[in-house]
């Protein structure tokens, strides 16, 4: 191989890419991040559009965890707290909630204390009968927040995840104001004035190797350094749509203990926040979240206590599929009939309300093939053993590798680019 120009090659500009990428430019080395879109931010995606802010990508801060925290305040950006009441929509009626979900938690904190072999969600249900309606609402619960399949997501993995959650208040979560995206662009403005790169628009299709060398094989040619931090999410690994040759260490079998879940997402932006007068009040003036388990999409949030007048609907892991195919015009109808059946309203009357329908496929998005990733029954230590430097050569970095108990999270990324920078400069 010819001499590498670049200490470290950085492929992927999302949040663990241009963490690694920030954190290594200013120890001053020569970095070069490659990125296969012409935006950085991986799956943060925001967009403004009949002046709300909308993210069709991560969405929420997740409790308090200090990197992510760190870097919102360095960036000088500001946050809202969510807050508001929950509705639930059942027996074709709608009743505030609120307190009514304690019941399924008290479930799920069981999976802390889980010894002995590892088993799925479904095995594990199995073992703790549960009412019918307590098991759907678990089992809702549990796909829709970690966008998994409770048939294949780790038992002692979801007990670990509710261990950190509880360790950084992950009952809390809060808006960045003006959208995500704020932080790759702070990330980016410092990575270049650190005097480094970043390419854009520059897809790797491989990714060649020996120790103190690698080379990504891109269309406008070859670059070279003497060492990677991979960031490709997790769903592009396990595709092999960037071979890397030699194949490193036991890659394979841990990225097929760890997998990438699917959603549907997508957000409605009305002229006006039509449910906010509607019964039951005070509640449903202060609507947060809404719960209609027998309806698609079954949640549906607000942005309260921002009165921002849009409404997003979200269905996480396989109850997503049959709306993965729909047209961003098609979710919009479907959602209008199913709002209007929720809140007693004329159908057309939403339609007329309605001002657009904002969504992002990332399962069949190239560049990511997947919404985010879960750990799957007996890999609750594959995240930890894919941080093992390979030859101090290549180094892999993303959410799929974190070693918190994070896994799905923008400060898990954010977490294994510190960590991979740290490998590097060590």
């Amino acid at each position: 191989m010819t001499e590498a120009p670049y200490d470290t090659l950085i492929i992927g500009a999302g949040m663990a890419g241009l963490t690694a990428a920030r954190t290594l430019a200013e120890a001053g080395q020569r970095v070069l991040v490659v990125e296969a879109q012409d935006r950085i931010g991986g799956r943060i995606l925001t967009r403004h559009i009949h002046g709300e802010t909308v993210e069709v990508g991560a969405e929420f801060v997740h409790g308090r965890p200090p990197e992510l925290w760190a870097l919102i305040e360095e960036a000088g950006l500001e946050t809202t707290e969510r807050d508001g009441t929950q509705l639930c929509f059942e027996a074709g009626a709608l009743s505030d909630c609120s307190d009514d979900r304690d019941d399924i938690f008290k479930v799920l904190e069981g999976l802390e204390l889980l010894t002995g072999p590892d088993l799925s969600f479904a095995d594990y249900l199995a073992q703790h009968p549960v009412s019918a309606d307590q098991r759907q609402q678990l089992i809702g619960f549990v796909e829709g927040f970690n966008a998994a399949d409770h048939r294949l997501a780790s038992a002692a993995a979801l007990g670990r995840q509710q261990q950190a959650e509880d360790e950084t208040e992950g009952d809390r979560s809060f808006h960045i104001n003006g959208g995500y995206s704020q932080l790759p662009d702070f990330l980016a403005a410092k990575i270049t004035s650190a005097g480094s790169t970043i390419r854009r628009s520059t897809p790797v299709r491989a990714i060649n190797w020996q120790p103190g060398q690698v080379e990504a094989v891109t269309d406008s040619g070859i670059l070279r350094a003497k060492r990677a931090i991979i960031t490709l999410p997790l769903g592009i690994l396990q595709s092999n749509a960037v071979p890397i040759t030699p194949t490193p260490g036991n890659l394979p079998t841990l990225i097929s203990k760890i997998q990438m879940g699917q959603v549907c997402r997508f957000t409605l932006i009305f002229r006006e926040r039509f449910w906010a007068d509607l019964q039951p009040q005070p509640a449903a003036s202060a609507l947060s979240f809404l719960f209609a388990t027998t309806e698609m999409p079954p949640v549906w949030w607000t942005p309260h206590p921002a009165t921002s007048a849009i409404i997003t609907g979200w269905v996480g892991g396989p109850r997503s599929t049959p709306l993965l195919a729909h047209t961003p015009e098609a979710l919009a109808n479907q959602a209008c009939e199913t709002l209007a059946r929720i809140f007693s309203l004329p159908d057309a009357h939403l339609h007329d309300l309605l001002l657009a329908c904002e969504t992002h496929n990332w399962q069949t998005d190239p560049y990511t093939l997947g919404a985010y990733s879960y750990i799957g029954t007996g890999g609750l230590n594959a995240p930890n053993e894919m941080t093992e430097p390979i030859a101090n050569t290549l180094y892999f970095a993303g959410e799929h590798t974190d070693t918190t108990g994070h896994w799905g999270t923008v400060h898990a990324a954010i977490r294994s680019g510190h960590r991979a920078a740290s490998q590097v400069l060590c």
